[in-house]
């Protein structure tokens, strides 16, 4: 297969909206971007046995390349629209490649569709598989949230629930084991088709001051909006939600993973407190008000005062 038809034959969607004035097919996409907005993007690249596990489904590959760009989106509070590929595959003419390229294509396709997000070009070579995707969008001008609005007195709100994602990964590479089958089947989901909010992420950004999905840890993500915003922050950990599936295994694991634990990409956003009546009788999705943001500069500390130190992933020492 060249490279030509891999693209023809998996990568070329004809359902484009009208605001792509060219996308697969030529030397660049051209896109129409409208006068009153911003355009925002992101890119993430995923390599194999980095990123995600090697025996990770192609299809998951698909949705969480795709996911984790949206979850960048959301928490900048953007409309999502296009995104560009480009993919590395160690071959492209064995028969076990046309299934992985189906299989990965679906995947992508489909979150794709149900963000209402374009595919409108990218790239393929050979090499290690690896994954990289820009993501673009729009947001109204003067509207995005960033990291460095907090202010004293805004409560720290999170979505969803944390940890999840750490503990599927801790029971794929046989750091842990997990009683109940569905417990474990919900944490590696967690893991490989994470959910991007970019329907909380429209209600969110009605309301909050700033805001960072949680891709490093709670703790290390925290820390970023800290140190953006120049504030410290107090977290309730009786408050942090977990899973059904986390609340059943041992709490010190379960904790670990929340408070440092990466991949869950939940949103981490403050509310004002003159917005938060506001806010919780609008907000239809799961929220949980986990601590305040306080004066102390770039620390976090628990209900009891004690210092919480990040140690979320990082991208060059693991």
């Amino acid at each position: 297969m060249s490279e030509f038809n891999l693209i023809e034959t998996y990568f070329s969607w004809s359902d484009t909206a009208s605001s792509v004035i060219k996308g697969v097919g030529d030397d660049a996409a051209i896109i129409d971007i409208p006068n009153d907005k911003y355009l925002v993007t992101s890119v993430d690249t995923s390599i194999a046995g980095v990123h995600f596990p090697i025996e990770t489904p192609a299809i998951d590959i698909g949705h969480k390349s795709l996911a984790v760009n949206l979850s960048d989106l959301a928490a900048m509070g953007a409309t999502v629209k296009w995104f560009t590929l480009a993919l590395t595959l160690p071959s492209f003419d064995k028969p076990e490649d046309t299934q992985w390229l189906e299989d990965f294509s679906r995947g992508l396709k489909t979150l794709a569709n149900q963000a209402a997000c374009d595919l409108i070009g990218g790239d393929t070579t050979q090499g290690a598989l690896s994954i990289t995707i820009q993501v673009m969008g729009v947001v109204d001008k003067g509207t995005a949230l960033l990291r460095s609005g907090a202010k004293v007195g805004d409560l720290i709100y999170v979505t969803g629930t944390l940890g999840d994602a750490a503990i599927g990964l801790a029971t794929i590479i046989g750091d842990l084991k997990i009683k109940h089958l569905s417990d474990l089947d919900y944490c590696q989901d967690r893991l490989n088709k994470p959910t991007a909010r970019i329907v909380e992420s429209k209600i969110i950004k009605q309301f909050a001051s700033s805001c960072i999905d949680i891709s490093d840890g709670l703790l290390q993500d925290l820390g970023h909006v800290l140190k953006a915003s120049q504030v410290g922050a107090s977290l309730n950990t009786r408050e942090i939600p977990l899973s059904p599936a986390l609340s059943r295994i041992n709490r010190t694991i379960a904790m670990q993973a929340a408070l440092s634990g990466g991949d869950d990409y939940e949103l981490l956003f403050t509310i004002p407190q003159s917005c938060n009546v506001d806010f919780l009788e609008t907000v239809n999705v799961n929220v949980t008000c986990i601590g305040k943001i306080n004066q102390n500069i770039s620390i976090i500390m628990d209900e009891n005062g004690d210092p919480l130190k990040a140690s979320g992933y990082n991208h060059f020492n693991g």
